[in-house]
């Protein structure tokens, strides 16, 4: 199977001033998907423009006809599956169908705080997650749901007519732990890691490889226990936090032999982060475009 590319832009530039203009441009590189974060604010962009991500994703798919769309992630921390889900339906209606959910727990930054609650515990998040998915997956599939949670209630909520997309649009799940890689497996039509977080200071390629080789592997004994052949999941690597960081964007021969690596490993899909000058996603713009029209051939 060929390996697709995808990329994400980040929500930082107002739409009529480059932003509107990069989503377009994803699209005539031959990007697979452009995803963006959902986040309220994100490290070291918080002091800065930050913009909302639906509506981001609403506007891409107004100027654009082929490009899939999508989250890398949405999480519980800010969200509700009631809400969620009907900005869902609406997002995939006016796309025709073009849009994938990235889906995670969350973590501890300041998404975690914004609403004025404590950071919740590793526990706890794993446990919303574990009744946030399955019930967004209700609301996406059925016309009314009436559900009382532990932490998400829903009251005969509608969502007629309900995703373009048929069950409901793709879930694509973020998860390195053995719960979430049970969501995953259940519920995914593909799976999201961003690689070891511990190994991006000290760490070196192999050993991310290596860490990467492990969590497919899990990956496969979560969904071997349902009976489900991993094969039919979609395994995405947002690339960026690995010990190689921008280096496989230095050059189209690094990148290809950065994607053949992760390739091998039965990944199906590479997110690049579309340039950022002055950032950690700085890199060559010419570079950056060459890979994205030479690359996928490259690794068919």
């Amino acid at each position: 199977m060929s390996l697709r590319l995808s990329t994400v832009i980040l929500p930082y530039v107002r739409w009529h001033e480059g932003g509107r203009s990069a989503w377009q441009r994803a699209e005539q590189l031959g990007f697979h998907t452009a995803y963006t974060y959902d986040h309220l604010s994100w490290r070291s962009f918080r002091d800065g423009p930050w913009f909302g991500a639906v509506p981001t994703l609403t506007a891409a798919a107004a100027v654009t006809d082929q490009l899939r769309l999508g989250t890398l992630v949405t999480s519980p921390n800010f969200r509700h599956p009631v809400t969620l889900a009907k900005e869902l339906i609406s997002l995939d209606d006016i796309s025709g169908g073009r849009v994938t959910l990235g889906i995670g727990a969350g973590g501890t930054g300041f998404d975690a705080t914004a609403l004025g609650q404590e950071p919740w515990s590793p526990r706890e998040r794993a446990d919303r997650f574990g009744e946030f998915v399955p019930l967004l997956d209700r609301l996406l599939t059925e016309d009314s749901v009436t559900h009382e949670g532990v932490h998400y209630s829903a009251h005969e909520a509608c969502n007629i007519p309900g995703c373009v997309q048929r069950p409901r649009l793709p879930f694509a799940v973020a998860a390195t732990g053995p719960r979430g890689l049970k969501l995953a497996a259940r519920l995914g039509q593909a799976w999201v890691t961003t690689g070891d977080p511990k190994l991006y200071e000290t760490g070196t390629p192999e050993q991310s490889v290596q860490a990467l080789r492990a969590q497919t592997e899990k990956l496969a004994d979560a969904c071997a226990a349902i009976g489900r052949d991993v094969t039919e999941l979609d395994r995405i690597l947002l690339t960026g936090f690995t010990p190689d960081r921008g280096r496989p964007l230095e050059s189209l021969d690094a990148f290809v032999d950065f994607a053949g690596r992760h390739q091998e490993l039965g990944f199906t899909d590479i997110v690049i982060h579309w340039p950022i000058p002055d950032s950690d996603f700085a890199s060559e713009v010419k570079v950056f475009e060459r890979i994205a029209l030479e690359a996928p051939a490259q690794l068919a």
